[in-house]
């Protein structure tokens, strides 16, 4: 049985998925999805980030461009 969370979950991405024009987002989606049927390791691995992503967030761990533009550069030595 589906809980309430997935069903909104599903009808926020319909919604979307509907109101999106473009393609290359579209393709997207669809091989993030053919490829987390396929592969258990991979949708693991995505859930994860996702989850951690959101724990960030709501902690404040967040950058705005410009510090991440200085990370990156630094980072790539420009």
């Amino acid at each position: 049985m589906i809980d309430m969370k997935t069903a909104d979950i599903k009808t926020e991405l319909r919604e979307l998925i509907d109101k999106e024009s473009d393609n290359s987002i579209l393709e997207a989606i669809r091989t993030l999805l053919i490829k987390s049927k396929l592969n258990p390791v991979l949708k693991e691995k995505l859930t994860s980030r996702a989850l951690k992503a959101e724990e960030d967030i709501k902690a404040g761990r967040v950058m705005n461009r410009k510090e991440l533009e200085l990370r990156l550069n630094k980072r790539l030595e420009i």
